[in-house]
């Protein structure tokens, strides 16, 4: 099998009137932008040498904050990620020193976290063997050359590549989950959850626990979700979300999804076909995710999204902007993503695209919280950055 960077991986993995299923016409009218204030944005890892990518933040009912990452890592692509988690009691005014809770012989990128309505803790990863083009291409240069790596940092990656042969790396490919019923202190091991996004599964008002994902590397490559009805202790395929006319289904990634107030759920999905590309797109369903509309575009240039129900019913999506003032967006629907606001800019002074994938949680006195990650000017490693924010 051959090996793919992000990008390429994002490409082999695997509209308005899309909406007709569920009888009504996509509406172009947008509201204009809640009024924001930010209140405070910093840097939360506090391991500067290390490479931090793609976390997940979620509210506990207890109040308590879990954060998880890919952490442990040198850069954007190599062998040394693993799941990390730090957790806080105070809002995110300070945070526990990171815990490795996952760390396999190959590469462990993104990181989802869900409780669950039972108390029970659940992560999600995904493995990839995509540092080993880079490696390879690194062990045909000789010492000396333009982009020669030094020997220690060449020996590291060779080293952590031949921890296992090559049949036992293909073997740990995978779609991940662990599991804890005890607050965090303890945790299973690594099973098959079927399919990979990065913030993870969601629960449903009757119980369920949905999971809208991506086969990564299995069968057709569907998107589409997955459910548990024994608190994430197994899973099974429900339903694969359409295709609209004119894309190819495998250039549809990481979605994440929300249940509204009425029911509706509505999952958002990271596009890369041609038409809408780098967009996000929308899909519903209104028979608890047994059947999904054609996904179509909302009109918002950025990706991937996390959606969140705030305590008076409205959505708020979150989502990287990867072209300039490079930083991150949030918008807000008052009807059930029917509409979508003008953007409200939580970050816009980043350095290069290489930051996003942010999610927000809505704390006791209502404002909220958003954590991306982000690589800075003049370091080679990416952290964790977030801002504290209210609306009105």
């Amino acid at each position: 099998m051959p090996h793919f960077t992000r990008r390429e991986m994002l490409k082999l993995s695997g509209g308005l009137a899309a909406t007709a299923m569920l009888g009504v016409a996509p509406r172009q009218l947008r509201a204009d932008a809640p009024v924001a204030t930010i209140l405070e944005t910093r840097v939360i890892s506090p391991q500067p040498h290390l490479y931090c990518g793609w976390p997940t933040v979620a509210r506990r009912k207890n109040g308590q904050l879990l954060l998880a990452w890919s952490g442990g890592r040198v850069a954007h692509v190599c062998p040394f990620g693993r799941v990390e988690m730090m957790t806080s009691d105070d809002g995110g005014q300070t945070w526990t020193w990171p815990r490795v809770l996952l760390d396999s012989a190959i590469d462990d990128r993104d990181a989802g976290v869900l409780e669950t309505s039972n108390g029970t803790l659940l992560v999600t990863t995904f493995t990839s063997l995509a540092y080993e083009p880079t490696l390879a291409r690194a062990e045909k240069i000789a010492a000396g050359e333009s982009g020669a790596w030094n020997e220690a940092q060449l020996k590291s990656w060779q080293a952590a590549r031949d921890r296992l042969s090559p049949e036992q790396r293909q073997a740990e490919l995978g779609t991940w989950m662990i599991r804890s019923t005890d607050g965090g202190l303890n945790w299973s091991a690594k099973y098959d959850c079927l399919v990979s996004s990065p913030h993870g599964p969601i629960q449903l008002s009757d119980g369920r626990l949905l999971y809208p994902g991506k086969e990564l590397w299995r069968g057709e490559r569907r998107i589409g979700v997955c459910e548990s009805t024994n608190d994430g202790e197994s899973w099974r395929w429900l339903a694969e979300i359409p295709t609209r006319e004119g894309d190819d289904r495998a250039n549809y990634h990481e979605p994440h999804g929300v249940e509204t107030a009425s029911g509706k759920i509505i999952v958002h999905i990271r596009n890369h076909n041609t038409i809408n590309a780098r967009e996000t797109l929308q899909t519903e369903s209104l028979d608890g995710g047994k059947t999904w509309s054609k996904p179509h575009p909302i009109g918002v240039w950025g990706l991937p999204s996390h959606l969140l129900r705030l305590k008076d019913g409205r959505l708020l999506m979150s989502y990287g902007y990867r072209r300039r003032p490079f930083g991150n967006q949030v918008r807000i629907s008052s009807d059930e993503g029917n509409t979508w606001s003008e953007p409200i800019l939580i970050s816009a002074d980043g350095n290069s695209g290489d930051l996003g994938y942010p999610s927000t949680v809505q704390l006791d006195d209502q404002t909220l919280l958003t954590i991306w990650y982000e690589k800075l000017k003049d370091s080679p490693n990416a952290v964790l950055r977030q801002a504290r924010w209210k609306l009105g």
